[in-house]
């Protein structure tokens, strides 16, 4: 028998940890939570400062006989569940039901597992952390009672069978997707009339090739058709260029929500698979904690990358970055999600294969260069009128980070006439240009998009964090009044 019972959620990364602590270690899984609010009532005292009622959960009896009979012929127990709130209570669950004291049992935590990582957490534990603890369960109860509260409202206003609920999180999304559809019946359509005309020059290698140019929107066909009689027989000629240098720089690294929206835009995972295959990456040690709200890297991690990028692709890519939350109250002790070795790029298993390359390319642009740009914008005579045309193009001078990774972005955030910059060939001033043709075509303006999975949990979390908290902090009083 094993000196030590070391005690985790997951029944893989029970085997996994195993490995790295040899034989005076015995890893045993609970299987994630093992005890619940009572489902009898609300399973909540509310007139005794909201006291929580537990019970074991329903099929974990087995679980807990097991690890209690275990628990009794080692020398010492060791809690190890993931780092988050839920981590923490469910620590303090085991504490309870075991019968171990949450001054003297040994908490270790860790952001990987990885040996290295597993062997410095067993050497450093620390005590149970009950702020942890009391959030986690402050946020269990008030799942139940807005569950309790709203669920039934529900019922009555929906004529469907009492097999809905309503809970804390999906309410709010709920009423967003209300608020945003909203928004779309209400809105009107306006039309206006787009002019754009195409001019061929010569490329560097003189090829003849055509370009793009843009005038001024007109509200009506009447207009759009005036100006395009005024051009007939226009010569047309460069009147000013001017170039300014640009750059973009790489996102910061993955946190939870991030993860999740670019998994949706790119790979087009829901919310849903994109957690359960970040789960089995980190249970076999492929990647960091992939629950967390922190950019931040690790000074080990920032140093694998700069080796990484360097090796890769040379000194002149790499650019060293700490990023930091916006939101203060973000855990920096956490890291970003990343891979736990950068000089794996891609791994074996087809289903973990798409989303761990898309969380190694993220890792690796955070910490290069820059995109070096060059933007030119030239300014188009028309002889027969005043108005001038507009031809813009942006041509990438170095690559950096951009030949590893580009970031997308929900619809309702593409700016159309930036997605419609190309490249221009070299134009000079006083440059006459054939004229291809000229256009008026009628656009329409149209609503806000629906929301998708990607583009809800953004707006959902800006929603809790910023917009509303004062409104969440006064929910109960107006929950009572209004129901």
């Amino acid at each position: 028998m094993a000196k030590n019972l070391l005690i985790v959620e997951s029944p893989a990364k029970a085997k996994t940890i195993e490995k790295f602590l040899g034989k005076d270690f015995q890893v045993k899984s609970c299987f994630g939570h093992i005890r619940d609010l009572e489902k009898a009532g609300m399973g909540i005292d509310i007139e005794h400062q909201f006291k929580p009622r537990y019970v074991v959960s329903d099929g974990k009896e087995k679980v807990v006989r097991e690890l209690k009979s275990l628990a009794g012929k080692s020398e010492e127990v060791w809690l190890a569940t993931d780092e988050d709130r839920e981590g923490e209570a469910i620590s303090w669950h085991l504490c309870e039901v075991l019968g171990l004291n949450p001054e003297t049992t040994k908490r270790i935590v860790f952001h990987e597992i990885t040996k290295p990582a597993i062997r410095a957490a067993v050497e450093t534990p620390r005590k149970l952390d009950m702020n942890l603890v009391n959030a986690q369960q402050a946020r269990r109860v008030l799942d139940r009672i807005v569950g309790f509260e709203l669920s039934p409202v529900l019922w009555r206003k929906i004529s469907v069978k009492n097999n809905l609920s309503a809970g804390r999180v999906q309410s709010v999304a709920v009423r967003l997707i209300a608020e945003r559809e909203r928004e779309i019946n209400a809105f009107e359509t306006q039309s206006s009339f787009k002019l754009e005309a195409v001019f061929s020059s010569t490329d560097t290698g003189g090829r003849q090739i055509n370009f793009k140019a843009e005038g001024k929107r007109y509200n009506d066909s009447q207009s759009a058709e005036q100006f395009l009689q005024s051009c007939i027989g226009a010569n047309y000629t460069v009147s000013d260029i001017q170039v300014k240098p640009g750059k973009r720089t790489p996102a910061a690294p993955f946190t939870t929500s991030t993860l999740q929206q670019e998994a949706s835009r790119k790979l087009g995972y829901s919310v849903s698979k994109t957690m359960l295959v970040a789960q089995q990456l980190y249970e076999n040690g492929h990647i960091t904690y992939m629950r967390t709200d922190s950019v931040n890297l690790s000074d080990t991690a920032l140093g694998d990358i700069t080796n990484t990028v360097k090796g890769m692709y040379g000194e002149n890519y790499h650019q060293f970055r700490r990023y930091k939350n916006k939101n203060q109250s973000a855990q920096e002790a956490h890291e970003a999600i990343r891979p736990t070795y950068m000089n794996n790029t891609t791994v074996e298993n087809p289903e973990w294969k798409r989303l761990y390359e898309l969380i190694w390319k993220r890792t690796m642009a955070s910490q290069m260069a820059d995109a070096q740009l060059e933007k030119t914008v030239a300014s188009i005579d028309i002889s027969t009128n005043k108005e001038q045309l507009t031809a813009s193009g942006e041509v990438i001078k170095f690559e950096g980070f951009l030949k590893v990774y580009r970031e997308d972005k929900d619809e309702e955030d593409i700016n159309e006439d930036e997605s419609n910059e190309g490249m221009l060939p070299p134009l000079q001033v006083k440059q006459n240009l054939p004229l291809v043709q000229m256009t008026a075509t009628e656009r329409f303006t149209r609503a806000s998009p629906r929301y998708t999975e990607a583009s809800l949990v953004k707006n959902w979390k800006n929603w809790a964090l910023e917009d509303h908290l004062p409104m969440l902090q006064r929910f109960p009083p107006l929950l009572k009044e209004n129901t």
